[in-house]
């Protein structure tokens, strides 16, 4: 069995693979040594590791990872991949990213691959039907185009997102909800239609907390992978397995 732990900067993801599939999961605000150790008892055998990190990583959740766990991995940016990084400058690239692609590579090999990360921040990024992590762009998130609305006015107020809105607000809040929802919508919409007259087959992935909110909401065609990034891990994690038993 193999443990998976993606730590982004409010909350960490923990799941465990056998053989390939995950069979159970958890998002904590409390990663700590303690929990792994509790975890590595429950799933016996715990044979392998990978953690990967936006926001820093406890001095005892690596200490008890590198005690307890026989193969254990930090993702970084000299990581072996099994995906070919591209990205000019891979020392900046952030681990959710390119996680997120080598999980996309994975479950749609051999074709070219859009994949949208709707978070704090919005990421697009492309692979292509090599294996090849291309870039891409980033842009703020929902909540943060709501809440720069807010911080950066006098008199704006704080908004949500919501399932309907108008088109045109008669409302302060309906014209922040029409001009944010519609934006990012045309945004993304946008920058598929954009990207198809380079990769005219490409498939759209869709991750992260907001990606429920586009379903349907596109006019392109997505799928919905809410596991990518932790696919991505594990299949990172047995790719450095393997290299090692060679």
């Amino acid at each position: 069995m193999n443990l998976v732990i993606d730590i982004g900067n409010s909350s960490a993801k923990l799941a465990i693979f056998d053989s390939g599939k995950i069979v159970w999961q958890q998002k904590t605000e409390q990663l700590s040594g303690a929990l792994i150790t509790q975890l590595k008892a429950r799933f016996e055998p715990v044979g392998k590791a990978i953690i990967s990190s936006v926001a820093g990583i406890a001095e005892d959740v690596m200490q008890t990872l590198s005690a307890q766990i026989p193969f254990f991995v930090q993702l970084d940016h000299t990581t072996p991949l099994p995906v070919e990084n591209g990205y000019g400058t891979p020392e900046t690239l952030g681990l959710d990213r390119l996680a997120a692609a080598a999980g996309a590579s994975f479950l749609y090999p051999g074709q070219d691959i859009l994949v949208i990360d709707a978070g704090t921040a919005i990421t697009l990024d492309i692979i292509d039907a090599k294996g090849r992590f291309l870039g891409g762009n980033i842009s703020p998130g929902i909540r943060t185009r709501f809440r720069a609305l807010n911080h950066f006015t006098r008199k704006l107020p704080l908004c949500d997102k919501t399932d309907q809105w108008p088109l045109i607000g008669q409302t302060t809040t309906e014209a922040i909800q029409s001009g944010v929802l519609n934006g990012v919508i045309f945004e993304l919409d946008g920058m598929i239609d954009a990207v198809k007259k380079d990769f005219p087959k490409i498939i759209t992935v869709i991750t992260g907390g907001d990606s429920n909110f586009f379903d349907r909401k596109l006019k392109n065609a997505i799928f919905a992978q809410f596991e990518v990034t932790l696919i991505g891990l594990n299949y990172i994690l047995e790719y450095n397995y393997n290299a090692y038993k060679k």
